[in-house]
């Protein structure tokens, strides 16, 4: 083991920090609501808060398996970004002629989260950097010069001083740097302060038609509801169908120590904004707070058989080649020890953006398939569920986006066998000077090119 992991604690350091809230009881015997909301990570948070928003007077139930934001919400990186399709290229692919309007509405719901997180003073840190997309190998380089905001070598070094640079990107308004856990503590207290009632540690079983509306049942009791958003990401097994579509994807992250000012200096990174590289098998970094540095990304790690398990959030081999690229991406870092280790599973489907959809004749709805830009995405898959379940026409729901399903996966174990295929070819990929192979331009005819 890296000397730099030796002290890591297993641990998501958000989770770790001081002010989580007590969790909420767990259901016991009968509740009805309105609408029953199913997780408490994003998703769920958003679409509660703007249920009560839209509607003051409506009933709104929050039921979690776990605690708020224990998943997915809580172990990112916080990079709260605009685009709705993961990346403006992957959307470009898929919904060429939405596009304008997909990137208006991202900037606006990133707008719209701005100014909730200033309306109810949630405390996450909040800050509108922007990112920085670096090219570390001349391959990477033709695209990003594309763009009329393309630093140089020098210029790009001015901003954060790596020798692996050779240039990059700074996306100045479409992404802003949060506190994960923070932002779904904030977004749980807004929900309670406008009457949400919550119940945790309080998976729910199934979901059955009940008189006009649905039963959910979990172990010691059960919420008869009207409507029922589902929100429960790569954990969703309520809904038979989305088996098909999304697949659990573990991605895994470092946090180093404070910086003392003499390292942040002999880095520069100033504008303190997030960066990730261009490669097909990417890192993602940013700085905390108080001068920590995340580092995560890169090995995205398929289990065959697709089960979710805890002892997949430790995985030792991808955290000494984490430490490895940091310490050639960082060498004036030296001696910099990593606190804390972890990993998380992202909800992922064959077009890496979200999909949408509605059950049991219209009163469930569902969003899943974020692929790892649900930080921000899913204050807009809120909505999009809450107009679903209205049963009216909006702007949002006459899109393609959400009107289409992605291609689905074929059954296991051939569906193993391909994403493992796929990870290996994008590796070969990036080792071949960004060369796509005869597998992955297939893919890319067909509609499922991936280069993440």
């Amino acid at each position: 083991m890296r000397s730099s992991l030796k002290d890591a604690v297993s641990e998501p350091y958000w989770l770790t920090q001081a002010g989580a809230p007590a969790p909420a009881d767990p259901l016991d015997g009968l509740a009805t609501a309105d609408l029953a909301v199913v997780g408490a990570g994003y998703s769920g948070l958003w679409t509660a808060l703007m249920a009560k928003e839209r509607d003051p007077a409506r009933d709104v139930v929050v039921i979690e398996a776990g605690t708020a934001g224990w998943a997915a919400s809580g172990r990112n990186g916080g990079f709260c970004a605009a685009s709705l399709t993961h990346g403006y290229e992957n959307g470009l692919s898929r919904f060429p002629a939405e596009m304008p309007r997909l990137v208006k509405m991202g900037l606006d719901n990133l707008d719209g989260i701005e100014a909730t997180v200033a309306r109810y003073g949630i405390d996450c840190d909040f800050s509108r950097t922007g990112e920085l997309s670096v090219a570390t190998a001349a391959w990477q380089l033709p695209s990003l010069r594309a763009s009329p905001d393309f630093l140089d070598r020098e210029q790009i070094r001015a901003e954060v001083d790596s020798p692996t640079y050779l240039g990059g990107v700074w996306d100045r308004d479409g992404c802003a740097m949060v506190d994960p856990a923070r932002l779904v503590w904030g977004l749980r207290a807004a929900c309670l302060s406008l009457g949400v009632r919550f119940y945790e540690q309080s998976p729910v079983e199934r979901i059955r038609p009940h008189g006009a509306g649905l039963r959910l049942h979990t172990c010691r009791g059960r919420i008869d509801a009207a409507r029922v958003a589902l929100a429960t990401g790569a954990h969703g097994k309520l809904l038979r169908r989305l088996g098909h579509f999304v697949v659990p994807v573990y991605d895994y992250v470092l946090m180093t120590e404070p910086l003392s000012p003499g390292q942040l200096a002999s880095i520069g990174w100033s504008n303190r904004q997030g960066i990730g590289d261009a490669g097909n098998q990417f890192h993602y970094y940013r700085l905390t707070s108080d001068n920590r540095i995340l580092w995560g990304g890169y090995d995205a790690v398929y289990y065959n058989g697709g089960r979710i398990d805890p002892a997949h959030d430790q995985r030792e081999a991808t955290f000494e080649v984490l430490a490895d690229h940091f310490a050639e991406t960082f060498p004036q870092l030296d001696g910099l020890r990593f606190t804390h280790k972890w990993g998380g599973v992202i909800d992922t489907c064959s077009r890496f953006s979200s999909f949408f959809g509605t059950a049991h004749k219209g009163k469930l709805a569902y969003a899943v398939g974020y692929t790892g830009l649900g930080v921000g995405a899913t204050r807009f898959g809120a909505d999009v569920m809450l107009d679903l379940l209205s049963g009216e026409r909006t702007e949002r729901t006459a899109l393609k986006m959400v009107r289409s399903k992605p291609i689905p996966f074929p059954p296991e174990p051939v569906r193993s066998g391909v994403i493992q295929l796929t990870r290996w070819s994008i590796a070969q990929a990036d080792r071949n000077q960004g060369r796509r192979n005869l597998w992955l331009r297939t893919l890319d005819k067909v509609g499922l090119g991936f280069d993440s």
